[in-house]
Order: C-alpha cells, then sequence, then structure tokens
C-alpha cells in the first residue's frame, strides 16, 4: 500500500501546485479574488485547477480501493499514468484547449479502469492484499 499512498500523496501535491499556479495567474492577469472571470489566461489556469480537483473525488477513493484487492505496485502503476494525463492535460489546455482530449482520456481512463477493478474485487470477494 506505501506505494498508493505515495501516488495519492504525489495526486494532492500535483493539486496543491495547480492551486498555487492560480494565485501567479490572478496576479499576472490582474483578477482579483473572489473574480474567477476576466482574463482568458487566467481563466485557462484556474479551470485546470478546478478540473482537476473535479478528477480527484472520483480518483482517490478508487484508487485507495483498488489497492485493498489488487498488488499496489498494479494500482500505483495506474495512478502514475493519472498524474501524468494531468500535466498532459494541464499544458494542452494552457495552450489551445480544443487539444486537451489526451490529457483528459489520460486521466478519465485510470480512474474508469481502478472503479472496474475495485468492484470487481469487491464483488468477487477477492481476499484483500496485505
Amino acid at each position: 500500500m506505501a506505494y498508493i499512498h505515495i501516488v495519492a500523496a504525489l495526486a494532492v501535491l500535483q493539486y496543491l501546485l495547480f492551486s498555487m499556479s492560480v494565485g501567479r495567474a490572478r496576479v499576472r492577469y490582474r483578477v482579483r479574488a473572489p473574480a474567477v472571470t476576466g482574463d482568458e489566461g487566467f481563466e485557462r489556469v484556474y479551470r485546470v485547477q478546478m478540473n482537476t480537483l473535479e478528477q480527484l473525488v472520483a480518483f482517490l477513493p478508487v484508487l485507495l480501493l483498488a489497492g485493498v484487492y489488487w498488488p499496489g505496485t498494479w494500482v500505483a502503476a495506474i495512478g502514475l499514468v493519472w498524474i501524468i494525463g494531468r500535466f498532459v492535460y494541464r499544458r494542452a489546455y494552457l495552450g489551445n484547449p480544443a487539444k486537451r482530449g489526451p490529457g483528459f482520456m489520460l486521466t478519465v481512463l485510470p480512474t474508469a479502469i481502478l472503479l472496474v477493478m475495485t468492484l470487481w474485487g469487491a464483488l468477487r470477494g477477492v481476499v484483500p492484499v496485505a
């Protein structure tokens, strides 16, 4: 489970880094809180952060639950794909939002796979991995 916990912590760290970039973007684009609209550059940075938060809500629980039923190295590897996908998504979204698809898929597919693994493990009564 240690690998899974490391991946979970890295995902939260990534989110915090994206959150800090919103603060920097507020200064750069002169968008004062509580506004979340204004300059398109700011809105892109903000949407990356918010979309990451939206994805974390589904990702973290299934990451941790899948680790109960499946080898931690498998689950952690799938989780790393999610983290990479978030960076790919961010880079594409900040450059050209229309090209965010591959990064989005590298986020949604790992979450879906972990969800299926969790359900399959729970429904089959697989012995939890120690």
